[in-house]
């Protein structure tokens, strides 16, 4: 099937009609060409060596003017080797879905800031590709992201640039965080400790570790030293979108390094946590979510299966995220300090941990506005 912004179409004499862009007149304006084949695979093969030879003779000399596609192309290329390939995938599939179909097909420097802004209200009101409305805030961030980063690599390479995106930025919404209470916590653990199962196990790893979901998603056995009372994390388990277009599934699974180098680190465990895994220890090799070596539970099978176990306990409704900020709000209320709590997350700096995971309770806000009461002249 043909997919927005490859300009492939099914003709109504059955042929496929694939649309490139040959040129551009002084005034600014796309002149297409086409080619025509008898199936879509083939349709798309003509047209991508009509876009290579077109980029072959456009891109050698900074004299000419060139499109933004072409710009956006040599971008992927140029940073496909030094981003991870879960984030490749994103950039690759922003660029192809929203990025090309809309600003592909102008001169470079036909671009300015207000073309940009116009873009990204859109983005905003009415960005997604099912017509429902627009995109989230973060993904158009995003977005905004790969335009001003592909325009300063059009910049370095000298090309002719009339676009200043410096000031531009997107307000994000502020969404409240789902924090689980003591109570709360207890009667997830309660079902937890109910008929415990080997994604039980793992929910309750995270749930006293702050580990991400991919992480525990990768973990296997070996990741616990239980001698020294260890849990290491060096792996992420995700789905992602699949960048080569000669395959049909759109997703594949990938197992990675995590999120940054700081996510790389050793997470001491508590007492009854150990005893806990010491009952359920399986080879080396095998997955903690499965026990199976050969098997492994995605995020979005466990991320189904933690909404189950909120629904048993009767609790209002959490994604797995909530254990992370649940994990680093009990750490803060029982006194820990900030640096440990900070590389036990694996975060890059303090102020991360402290923006975005500390949440301190009412209760505990209440406490210390009680020790005013020392140092108070009654």
């Amino acid at each position: 099937m043909p997919k927005k912004g490859e300009n492939i179409y099914k003709r109504k004499d059955g042929r496929w009609e694939g649309r490139y862009i040959k040129h551009h007149t002084p005034e600014g304006k796309a002149k297409y060409g086409y080619v025509y084949a008898r199936t879509y695979t083939a349709a798309k093969k003509l047209l991508l060596e009509k876009q290579i030879a077109n980029e072959n003779g456009s891109l050698e000399s900074t004299g000419k003017t060139i499109c933004y596609d072409q710009v956006l192309n040599e971008w992927m290329q140029h940073i496909h080797l030094q981003v991870k390939e879960s984030t490749y995938s994103r950039y690759f599939h922003l660029v192809r879905n929203h990025i090309k179909p809309e600003l592909g097909s102008y001169q470079l420097n036909r671009i300015n800031s207000q073309l940009i802004e116009r873009y990204v209200e859109q983005l905003l009101n009415n960005g997604r590709l099912d017509g429902t409305g627009g995109l989230s805030p973060k993904t158009v961030s995003d977005i905004t992201a790969i335009i001003k980063s592909s325009m300063e690599f059009a910049r370095y390479h000298n090309y002719n640039i009339s676009c200043d995106l410096s000031r531009l930025s997107i307000k994000k919404k502020f969404h409240k965080i789902r924090v689980l209470s003591l109570q709360e916590q207890s009667d997830l653990t309660t079902i937890l400790e109910q008929n415990t199962d080997f994604c039980k196990l793992g929910v309750l790893i995270s749930l006293y570790t702050g580990i991400r979901l991919g992480e525990l998603c990768a973990l296997c056995w070996e990741n616990i030293d239980m001698e020294q009372n260890i849990l290491k994390i060096s792996k992420t388990l995700l789905r992602i979108q699949n960048t080569d277009t000669r395959v049909h599934t759109k997703t594949k699974i990938i197992i990675t390094e995590p999120k940054s180098q700081y996510s790389i680190r050793e997470i001491p465990l508590p007492a009854f946590l150990i005893k806990l895994l010491s009952h359920y220890h399986q080879t080396s090799d095998a997955y903690v979510l499965t026990g199976q070596t050969d098997k492994y539970l995605e995020p979005r099978t466990v991320q189904n299966r933690f909404k189950s176990y909120i629904r048993d306990a009767n609790l209002s409704d959490a994604n797995f995220h909530s254990l992370r900020h649940t994990f680093a709000t009990r750490c803060v209320e029982l006194g820990f300090d900030v640096k440990s709590l900070s590389e036990i997350l694996g975060h890059a700096s303090v102020n991360i941990t402290l923006n975005r995971y500390v949440h301190s309770s009412f209760g505990l806000k209440k406490d210390n506005m009680e020790k005013l009461s020392m140092i108070a002249k009654l």
